[in-house]
């Protein structure tokens, strides 16, 4: 642990000044996003397929995350421990087959444990069965558009054709980062969790720069003998969220080093100006149907400009695109986006839009008195 802690604290004290071209990395492939534009701040084979071990959660949570955002999975579900989910190999909790775990604790102990049991149990519960889980995981990559990844397990272990990039591996973390309860989970150093039999597993986040480096806040490792040292991570800092990406490192230190490179060239290199926040309303619009007849729209993240730290701020010019709107419609579904413009008139970013609140259908009843209404005003 010291030997980790100093070379940590030995890269923290990389000059600012270092550019994304002088930059070198061990790893086999490397890449540095910003999470909110997307845009690419360094590369490295980027979209060389390499075994990405468990690396592969990141997906395996991701459709956890959009279950219990639509409602179909509670964090507080049970779920039944098979065997299948209790003889898994690698990472794990030593889960029991027939014990019963609520959802939130399985999470947690994928998101900080890596635990393949738990991940395997929690494959069975949101899709039946761990076949359909994997099934549904290579449809959402190809919904993605990640044309480097296949997925033939939901755990990570090495498996010939499991293979993606640190560009689709990026850009799949981006996805998860939209539910951003993830990170209450990914950004605990440890914890303990209460076992059915009345005794305690100790759960280690295994990105241990969640408790070294300032901002870090997720988002997952990975290790396998094909694969190497691997970790995606996640770290903000003055509105600045960055994702990085290594794979194919020699130890857990290199693996350590390049992410902290890379983090600390993107941190010192680039900042965000907030043009518009996700919670500011941007006016009303009808709804066809609803019980209320119109609804207050938002933004469904912070429309942010990414600039050098030398770079001035711009003047904005906005365009605005909305579909017609048919109850029912719920908060975060997407009704149209907004383009923005710099002084320039260069597109500098694009952002969804979406109702500040569900809005029900409207049902007999509330028709006729609105209708009443509208007759009563004309008198």
């Amino acid at each position: 642990m010291k030997k980790f802690l100093l070379l940590i604290l030995m890269y923290f004290m990389l000059i600012p000044s270092v550019g994304a071209l002088e930059m070198e990395t061990a790893a086999k492939s490397a890449i540095l996003i910003d999470q909110n534009t997307g845009t690419i701040l360094y590369k490295k084979n980027e979209n060389e397929r390499l075994p990405m071990a468990s690396m592969t959660k990141i997906m395996s949570l991701l459709l956890i995350m959009e279950k219990i955002n639509d409602g179909s999975l509670s964090y507080d579900d049970e779920v039944q421990i098979s065997e299948e989910s209790s003889s898994m190999g690698g990472s794990q909790i030593f889960l029991q087959t027939g014990d019963q775990y609520k959802v939130r604790e399985l999470l947690k102990s994928v998101a900080m444990a890596s635990a393949n049991d738990a991940v395997v149990a929690l494959a069975e519960k949101t899709y039946g069965s761990k076949e359909a889980f994997i099934e549904a995981m290579n449809k959402k990559a190809k919904n993605l558009g990640l044309t480097n990844t296949n997925f033939v397990n939901v755990h990570g272990l090495d498996e010939d054709n499991h293979y993606s990039s640190a560009s689709d591996m990026a850009f799949m973390a981006r996805e998860l980062l939209k539910y951003e309860d993830i990170l209450t989970f990914t950004s605990v150093y440890e914890e303990y969790l209460q076992k059915p039999d009345g005794s305690q597993i100790w759960l280690v986040n295994t990105n241990k720069l969640v408790r070294f480096y300032e901002g870090v806040d997720g988002l997952k490792t990975g290790y396998t003998q094909g694969a190497g040292y691997c970790l995606t991570a996640t770290g903000k800092r003055n509105n600045l969220r960055l994702i990085s990406v290594v794979m194919g490192e020699e130890s857990i230190e290199m693996r350590s080093q390049d992410t902290v490179k890379l983090l600390n060239y993107g941190f010192n290199t680039y900042k965000v100006n907030l043009i518009k926040s996700k919670e500011e309303v941007l006016g009303k619009i009808s709804v066809k149907k609803g019980k209320k007849e119109y609804a207050e729209v938002v933004l469904v993240n912070d429309a942010i400009e990414l600039l050098n730290v030398n770079d001035k701020i711009s003047n904005y010019q906005f365009e605005l695109s909305l579909d017609k709107v048919v109850a029912p419609v719920k908060k975060g579904e997407i009704i149209g986006k907004v383009k923005i413009f710099d002084s320039n008139k260069k597109l500098i970013n694009e952002v969804e839009i979406t109702v500040k609140e569900n809005i029900e259908k409207a049902n007999i009843w509330d028709l006729f008195i609105r209708n009443l209404r509208l007759v009563m005003a004309f008198k």
